[in-house]
């Protein structure tokens, strides 16, 4: 689908504002890696091992499998490791994807395990160099004694899955706990989220504005100050517009605002009945057990496709559209960042959890740069 240049030029300023924003997470995805000793996992099983085979040799119990593949699949877009599928029948991997090191993620193996001695008169490969993983822990320390590093760093180590999420672990409470608690802080998520609804829906409503054609009634789901539904009345005036969140977030919403009704309730028990639900950056928040109730209510809450009903979700399909390097390598880091609070960033196979809630039909527009637009079917 084509779209207009100047929506073009938007998005690649906010995929390069992103990818340097999100530039830390890398780092602490090296940290957390560093001290989980992936390197000397896969360097004690040859050079080449898979999930499993990692988990095992970390010590990690095997509820945390979903996550180190999140973790690996980040260091492997960013170039630390290397993978391949195999279904080779003189492999023991089953099957499985193999990471591999490099030349770099070498560097990361502990002489301890690596016998290597610092002399680096070896084969001329590499393997016998000094390891480099004392430096990069003095280096990389800000990252992993950080909030984010700490809490993931200590999430893997847990044997609760999903558990308390990382954002949790490092605060002690998480992250809507925390919102709700603290003035401040649930400020700061809401002008954040007002100020991405006002920079995409401009965009959304240029390139896309067919999604909103046809149907008389939305409810916004979970959309804080109402800066999206404000956009999508503002732009189409017959349409009815409601916003669904939690109490304290209503409770800081604008008075007044046209036709845009803000509405106390929560998500995961009820969603008032509309032609068409909105989630806009919403689904990625949670795991799939949530999201499967969340979409189940999403589906309660809509006529049939043929009168109209359908749900419209604005979130990553990672790898979805683009072949853009940057682009993929920052929503991978993304999903990093929102392991933080046991969200998830998915692909198209783990966006499936659609046909688990019921719906018969999805439709995905790769055209908002790292996100897309889907249209949901009952």
């Amino acid at each position: 689908m084509a779209i207009a240049e100047e929506s073009k030029e938007l998005l690649q300023a906010q995929l390069e504002l992103w990818h340097h924003a999100f530039g830390y997470v890398k780092s602490m995805a090296l940290a957390v890696a560093l001290d989980l000793g992936v390197a000397d996992a896969i360097h004690r099983r040859g050079g080449a091992a898979t999930l499993s085979q990692i988990l095992a040799d970390a010590a990690l119990s095997p509820c945390k499998l979903h996550g180190l593949r999140r973790l690996m699949r980040a260091l492997t877009v960013a170039g630390t490791f290397t993978v391949a599928n195999t279904t080779s029948s003189e492999d023991d991997s089953g099957g499985e994807a193999v990471y591999e090191l490099t030349p770099a993620s070498r560097l990361l193996v502990s002489d301890s395990v690596s016998g290597g001695d610092g002399d680096g008169d070896g084969d001329g490969d590499g393997s016998t160099a000094a390891s480099l993983s004392p430096v990069l822990r003095l280096v990389l320390n800000p990252f992993r004694v950080s909030p984010l590093g700490m809490g993931i760093g200590a999430w893997f180590r847990r044997d609760d899955q999903p558990g308390v999420a990382p954002f949790a672990v490092a605060h002690g409470r998480d992250m809507w706990e925390t919102a709700a608690r603290k003035p401040a802080f649930n400020a700061l998520v809401n002008d954040a989220m007002a100020a991405d609804s006002r920079f995409l829906m401009r965009i959304v409503l240029r390139e896309c504005a067919e999604v909103f054609h046809g149907i008389g009634s939305l409810v916004d789901v979970a959309g804080g100050l109402g800066g999206a539904a404000t956009s999508i009345a503002r732009a189409f005036p017959e349409l009815r517009c409601s916003v669904l969140d939690l109490p304290h977030v209503v409770a800081s919403a604008p008075s007044g605002g046209g036709n845009v009704q803000f509405v106390e309730g929560d998500m995961f028990q009820s969603i008032p009945p509309a032609d068409a639900v909105f989630l806009k950056w919403i689904l990625h928040d949670w795991g799939d057990d949530e999201c499967i109730k969340i979409l189940k209510n999403c589906k309660q809450a809509i006529p049939s496709r043929d009168e109209g009903g359908k749900v419209i979700i604005i979130d990553m399909v990672v790898g979805s559209g683009s072949s853009d390097a940057k682009q993929l390598e920052t929503q991978v880091l993304y999903d990093l960042l929102i392991m933080g609070i046991n969200g998830v960033e998915r692909d198209e196979q783990e966006w499936k959890i659609f046909f688990e809630a019921g719906f018969k039909d999805y439709k995905i527009m790769p055209i908002l740069g790292v996100r897309s637009v889907i249209e949901l079917y009952p």
